[in-house]
C-alpha cells in the first residue's frame, strides 16, 4: 500500500515533446511512491508525433501488461484521441479532480491524458493521484461500459 491508501500499480507513461517535462516529473513521482512505471518516451524536447507514443501506452493497457496509462501532450486531446483508437482503451482527458474521479468511477477510464500547456505540475500530480485512487463503481455503469465495448466490436467487424 502506498501513502495514499491504494496499492502500487504497473503504469505505462508517455508524452510527446510538449509533454516531456511534465511526464518526467510525473514518472519520477510515481516511481518514488513505489509504482512500477514503464516510460515509453519521448526522451527529449525534440519534436515527435504523439500517436506513436499514445499507441505504445494504449497497447500496454489493452493487453493487460499495464494496469493504467498516463499520456501527456500540449492539450491532452490528441493523445486521448489516438489512444482511444486502441481496442479496450478508455482514455479520458483530465482537467479537474472531480472530472477524473467521475471518469474512473463511471466510465472505468484506464488511460489519463493531461495537457501540459494547461495543467500545472502540482495539479497534474493531484489528477494522477485521483486517477489511481478511484475505483470503478460497476453497477449501472458496468452496463454502459459494456455497451462501449460492443461498439468497438461492431466497428471492428465492419472492416
Amino acid at each position: 500500500m502506498l501513502k495514499y491508501g491504494f496499492p502500487s500499480m504497473k503504469i505505462a507513461i508517455a508524452a510527446d515533446h510538449a509533454g516531456f517535462e511534465l511526464k518526467q516529473a510525473l514518472r519520477d513521482k510515481l516511481r518514488a511512491e513505489g509504482h512500477d512505471v514503464v516510460d515509453f518516451g519521448a526522451g527529449s524536447l525534440e519534436s515527435v508525433d504523439y500517436p506513436d507514443y499514445a499507441s505504445k501506452v494504449g497497447r500496454q493497457v489493452s493487453s493487460g501488461e499495464a494496469e493504467r496509462g498516463i499520456l501527456v501532450c500540449s492539450s491532452g486531446v490528441g493523445m486521448s484521441i489516438a489512444a482511444n483508437k486502441i481496442r479496450g482503451v478508455r482514455a479520458a482527458l483530465g482537467v479537474g479532480e472531480e472530472e477524473v474521479r467521475l471518469t474512473r468511477s463511471h466510465n472505468d477510464a484506464n488511460v489519463l491524458a493531461i495537457g501540459a500547456k494547461f495543467t500545472a505540475p502540482a495539479e497534474a500530480a493531484r489528477l494522477v493521484d485521483v486517477f489511481l485512487a478511484t475505483d470503478f463503481e460497476g453497477g449501472r455503469h458496468e452496463r454502459r461500459v459494456r455497451k462501449m465495448e460492443e461498439l468497438e466490436k461492431e466497428e471492428a467487424s465492419r472492416k
